[in-house]
């Protein structure tokens, strides 16, 4: 639960500074967040959970 709000978080800067920096734009932006949400709702959703939680294991810890 706290790596999922942590993967949130860390997505939602990204996607305010490419705001920020007029790299990507509203409409866009809108589109990605609503994918997102759209993509959770799916049987997706369990592994790409998967995917991510063997990634961030796959890490060393500091």
């Amino acid at each position: 639960m706290a790596i999922t709000v942590s993967l949130v978080a860390l997505f939602g800067l990204v996607l305010f500074f490419l705001l920020r920096s007029n790299t990507l734009g509203y409409g866009s932006a809108f589109i990605a967040a609503t994918f997102g949400f759209f993509l959770a709702s799916t049987g997706a959703a369990g592994p790409i959970n998967q995917l991510a939680n063997a990634v961030l294991d796959a890490i060393p810890n500091l």
